[in-house]
């Protein structure tokens, strides 16, 4: 019980240390975070004794430990998008670094052998190197802008494995554990939309942390993706609530679970240098039982034939195989660990382990029966190590491929519960939700928020709009949206339920779990602002649909709303705001597209530009004015573009179009003259 409580202490308070320590090492000079001594004797007494690593690799391993890790990204989106990035990088940036070296180390990237389809990408020098680096200034704005706009992500290499692993379609449920920041959970919602060129998903990904601060950046890491099928909660992963949808008898399981489990974060140690004074034993035994119990709850949650993906930033067994072990033996044959050798070719690994030594706090040997560490942390039996291939779970080691550390193991469900089995665990969980409401002392200190009034962390409901709705039916014909478009998943987030401001749209899945009778989910977002209202309403129709919006209804919208430009006119587009139609007109340089737009009611419009069959086509928000045109491009989109589109390259301290023309348009009225556009 001690260490139940320590655990759920330390998982309870993980997200303010984290935010605590990020603080103290932003106001700290270069030289003091250098002068770190990257050393700790407890640590390696306790690695060699294990002997996971070999003696003649030991060497190797402990350098690489201690230098710092290399810069790593992969690059985004759909396929026919990402290939035209990735081909990008390939064409500028690759051959510009052959051959550059800086203080030694090559400056020239390198494809992650075992990344899908060639999008992800090393350097060899780290993050502060690449800034600084005259060489690199060309690739390192290209990094930023494109970070920007969401087509590259920066992630550690070691990172990207887990998602890789769980098989995602676009019809699967899928549930992340423990999902802050949300790196994993972005490559989960990328997996979930990889066949958007086909058709929309109709599964959904829910993020869960049990730190609402920590809930609140998964909504910004994730927001760039603009997915309606994505949904972000706030629980105790051990207690995480059941969910059942209106009109089913069943509970949802999910087809694919992510418990990518708190941890000491020893595999960390080349980007979080205090792991190196704050190494103890302590770290792994305290965390193993709450890392059991998210485990375990994670299983309970997994669908038949389903598979979970467990995994640590760390090496050490307590936190790994001792864990897997004991969901075997307490599952039996229900669940199994899956060979997943043949997957991810290229990325270099080791087998789990089926024999490690126990240590107790003070670096002495522990014993089976021993009163101060949990029995489940002993190696299995003899017999049962050969039912339990632990062999199957990959240790990943920062001197292997040049990364950090991880343990990656892949569950599968095989068997469906019995009656007796379900009712059994259901009886758990309410009995456990019910302590964790009830108990006082100690055991009120849980990861669980406290419980308001509102389901919803922000206090703001979600409230469904009718389709008739007097608002929306201006948008719909205005758009002219298709019949097939789910007009019921539109809704607002205030308590009045009137739309004033913005309407939000959902995936009609994630508006089944939102109007779930037995809503549990403690909400803190879901959806994608779909409508905005303009002040200057004009037109048929005083909404204009948001940028967010169009991936997911370019498809769903007629073409009446729709113009084409050449290359030359959208090049004009993108440097000047506001452009009177007459006097693009007069410049010649699109008479088709000035012809079209001319036509055009007031109100939002969208421009399509065919670049050919080598390149991605563009889809993009237009304003049609009384006599003007607007790309309704923010300025980080517009550089990028720019740059991709045009090979024309900008800075971060230009501030675009818009802050041009709202310089005109004052000097006008200081000299009462119109503007010219």
């Amino acid at each position: 019980m001690l260490i139940v409580k320590k655990s759920v202490k330390r998982y309870l308070t993980m997200g303010k240390f984290a935010k605590r320590s990020k603080k103290v090492f932003k106001n700290r000079d270069q030289k003091n975070w250098t002068d770190i001594t990257r050393e700790n004797e407890k640590w390696e007494t306790y690695y060699k004794s294990l002997g996971i690593i070999p003696e003649s690799e030991w060497a190797d391993f402990k350098k690489f430990c201690q230098e710092d890790l290399p810069t790593t990204f992969r690059v985004t989106g759909s396929r026919s998008h990402a290939d035209e990035i990735n081909q990008l990088f390939i064409d500028q940036h690759v051959p510009a670094l052959k051959g550059q070296e800086f203080e030694g180390v090559s400056l020239e990237p390198k494809q992650l052998k075992f990344y899908p389809d060639g999008l992800g990408w090393q350097m060899d020098v780290k993050k502060s190197i690449l800034r600084k680096t005259r060489q690199l200034s060309k690739t390192q704005r290209f990094m930023v802008l494109e970070t920007d706009v969401g087509n590259i992500s920066r992630q550690e290499a070691v990172s990207m494995i887990p998602p890789l692993l769980m098989d995602i379609k676009p019809h699967h449920y899928v549930l992340d554990m423990c999902a802050a920041p949300g790196s994993k959970t972005a490559q989960l919602v990328e997996a979930l939309h990889a066949s958007d060129e086909v058709a929309n998903p109709t599964g959904f990904v829910l993020a869960n942390d049990s730190d609402s601060k920590r809930a609140q950046m998964l909504v910004h890491q994730v927001k760039r993706l603009n997915s309606p099928n994505f949904l972000v909660v706030n629980h105790d992963a051990q207690l995480f609530p059941r969910i059942r949808l209106e009109g089913e008898a069943e509970y949802v399981k999910f087809d694919r679970v992510l418990c990518d489990v708190p941890c000491s974060g020893d595999g960390t140690m080349r980007k979080n240098v205090n792991v190196w004074k704050d190494f103890s034993l302590g770290n792994g035994l305290g965390l193993h039982t709450l890392q059991l119990n998210i485990l375990d709850r994670g299983l309970n949650l997994l669908k038949p034939g389903g598979r979970l993906v467990y995994s640590t930033c760390s090496m050490n067994p307590i936190e790994n195989e001792a864990v897997v072990a004991a969901a075997l033996r307490k599952w039996g044959d229900k669940i199994r660990l899956v060979d997943v050798s043949s997957e991810l070719p290229g990325l270099e690994r080791r087998p789990g382990i089926s024999s490690w030594t126990v240590y107790g706090k003070d670096m002495q040997i522990r014993e089976p029966g021993a009163d101060d560490v949990a029995e489940t942390v002993f190696p299995p039996s003899k017999e049962e190590a050969e039912k339990f291939h632990l062999d199957r779970s990959i240790r990943v080691y920062p001197h292997l491929q040049n990364t950090g550390g991880f343990f990656i193991v892949v569950f599968e469900k095989i068997e469906k519960f019995t009656s007796e089995m379900k009712r059994n665990n259901a009886d758990e969980a309410e009995v456990a939700s019910k302590k964790q409401k009830t108990d006082d002392g100690a055991s009120k200190d849980t990861t669980a928020p406290k419980k308001k009034k509102s389901p919803y962390t922000n206090e703001e409901p979600f409230m469904f709009l009718a389709p008739d709705n007097k608002e929306l039916a201006t948008c719909w014909p205005f758009y002219q949206f298709s019949d097939e478009f789910p007009k019921n998943c539109c809704l607002v987030r205030n308590s009045t339920g009137e739309a004033v401001n913005s309407i939000y749209f959902v995936a009609p899945i994630v508006r089944r779990i939102l109007e779930s009778p037995e809503l549990k989910l403690k909400m803190v977002n879901a959806g994608i602002k779909m409508f905005t209202k303009q002040r200057n309403e004009g037109g048929a129709c005083g909404w204009r649909l948001q940028n967010e919006a169009l991936h997911t209804v370019k498809n769903m919208i007629g073409d009446d709303r729709k113009v084409t430009c050449s290359l030359p006119m959208l090049k004009y587009l993108f440097t000047e705001a506001f452009p009177k139609l007459d006097v693009i007109e007069e410049l010649g340089i699109d008479n088709d597209f000035v012809k079209a737009a001319k036509s055009l009611d007031q109100g939002c419009a969208f421009l399509t530009v065919n670049r050919g069959e080598d390149h991605e086509n563009l889809f993009l928000p237009l304003w049609r004015g009384k006599s003007n045109v607007n790309l309704m491009v923010n300025k980080q989109d517009t550089q990028e573009l720019l740059y991709r589109v045009f090979d024309i390259e900008t800075n971060a301290t230009e501030h675009g179009k818009e802050h041009a023309y709202q310089q005109r348009v004052e000097a006008a009225k200081a000299s009462s003259e119109e503007p010219q556009a």
